[in-house]
């Protein structure tokens, strides 16, 4: 038998979880206007904030290439050709760091909206 306490305990909770994802739903389409804005060009401010868009990018270095300047066992000891295992070879001078950094490709991965605070 479930004692009044654990259902005032699970009726909170279902509460909270149920404002939490209206208001996740509503941030989530606030957020889409903004960008959608930002993207073509208008600027937002309030007292407080200031919305910006900031690309997040990934870093990649093309297989082939990266055989080509370093040689079929540096290929393999990295495998998938992993950026943080690479770094760590050049770290380690097994890489050529100039030759790793040239052959790296910035690919864009998302656009966050980003608040930060106006001083005042």
């Amino acid at each position: 038998m479930t004692t009044p306490h654990l259902t005032d305990l699970l009726d909170r909770y279902a509460t909270l979880r149920d404002t939490i994802l209206g208001l996740e739903a509503e941030r989530d389409q606030l957020g889409a206007e903004l960008k959608a804005a930002l993207l073509d060009g208008e600027t937002v401010q309030t007292d407080l904030y200031r919305a910006e868009l900031r690309t997040s990018t990934t870093i990649e270095y093309p297989l082939d290439r990266f055989r080509e300047c370093f040689g079929d066992a540096a290929t393999l000891e990295v495998a998938t050709i992993d950026r943080k295992k690479a770094d760590r070879l050049a770290t380690a001078g097994d890489l050529d760091a100039d030759t790793l950094a040239n052959l790296a490709v910035k690919k864009p991965r998302a656009q966050s909206l980003v608040l930060t605070q106006v001083r005042a």
